[in-house]
């Protein structure tokens, strides 16, 4: 948790292995990151600003993931459609990306993390385009999956969103300590 800023996007993005750190390593169970494509493999993010494929539909971007990961067509067709059933979205499933609103593309873009059942989900800011219906049925959606043990890590800057985790870790000051020590 924390303010625009404080860094949590690059955060995220550095566990989940798209950016390299600016100094020391990123490691998992003691391993470094780079040296574990399995784990790599089981990643899913949500990025702040979606990462959906504008050329295809709401359904067709989560079935492309479901895809790249592996699954058949018809799993992946099915897997998307339940996914975006539970976030609210299936109505749009045919929609290009750009008819959609932001809230709509946020929740597309949470559909296809859940439907790759990652071990671990990363989210960045998975509520910020949500009503406070949309916001809670995204979040019931995104903390259900610690359940099934999945390792869940959300970045936010929503106190709300913050009180609903079990663990809640604050970046503060990071570009004042930035440009104290000069890097």
């Amino acid at each position: 948790m924390g303010p625009s800023g404080s860094g949590k996007t690059t955060l995220l993005t550095t566990l989940g292995g798209l950016l390299p750190p600016a100094a020391g390593r990123v490691l998992a169970g003691g391993v470094p990151l780079d040296e574990q494509p399995e784990l790599r493999a089981g990643l899913a993010l949500v990025f702040q600003s979606y990462g959906l494929l504008s050329l295809l539909t709401a359904a067709e971007n989560v079935e492309v993931a479901l895809r790249a990961a592996g699954r058949e067509p018809a799993e992946a067709m099915r897997l998307a459609a339940e996914t975006m059933e539970r976030v609210r979205v299936s109505k749009f499933a045919g929609h290009l990306v750009e008819e959609l609103s932001g809230g709509q593309q946020q929740r597309v873009a949470v559909a296809r993390a859940l439907a790759l059942r990652p071990k671990v989900l990363l989210a960045d800011e998975p509520t910020a385009e949500q009503d406070a219906t949309h916001r809670a049925v995204v979040l019931d959606e995104l903390l259900a999956v610690t359940d099934e043990g999945t390792t869940l890590v959300i970045a936010t800057h929503d106190p709300e969103v913050a009180e609903r985790c079990d663990r809640v870790i604050e970046l503060r000051d990071v570009a004042r300590r930035r440009s104290r020590s000069g890097t």
